[in-house]
């Protein structure tokens, strides 16, 4: 069953069981998938995994914006939605598989220092394409090449 497929069925049963929150969330997939669809490059897997992720990061960023203009109730439908985008996404890496996975590639590419950061990451991040947040791999790639 495609991404799609799936997100049309939870839509149908969200609206059965009249969640809205989670409706919301749904709609706001579909419309990411349909305009994916409709873009010259087309819809791959990777595609819809980038796209999931930029909507996840964008809600936590808007209610983090709406926490400090003290407007609660906005921030809490930005995290719900968030919450069910997160859902469709693969299970994240923790921290000790990302510096494992890392510290290979070090070993790979025979990087030795800080100069070294652009090769690894870039190979890193291909590796473990959605599954971890780059601001996290840069930073431990950087603490661990300054080693």
């Amino acid at each position: 069953m495609s991404l799609e497929e799936k997100i049309n069925a939870d839509i149908k049963a969200a609206m059965l069981a009249k969640d809205s929150a989670k409706l919301e969330g749904l709609r706001a997939i579909k419309s990411a998938l349909l305009l994916l669809k409709t873009s010259p490059e087309g819809i791959t897997e990777e595609s819809e995994l980038k796209s999931l992720q930029k909507m996840v990061k964008q809600r936590k960023e808007t209610a983090e914006l709406y926490k400090t203009q003290n407007r609660e109730d906005l921030a809490a439908v930005e995290l719900s939605q968030a919450l069910v985008i997160e859902t469709y996404l693969p299970q994240p890496l923790s921290e000790g598989e990302i510096k494992q996975i890392i510290i290979e590639e070090i070993k790979l590419q025979n990087a030795s220092g800080p100069g070294d950061m652009g090769k690894v990451m870039g190979a890193v991040t291909k590796k473990i394409a959605g599954k971890a947040d780059g601001k996290v791999v840069s930073t431990l790639v950087k603490q661990i090449l300054s080693q």
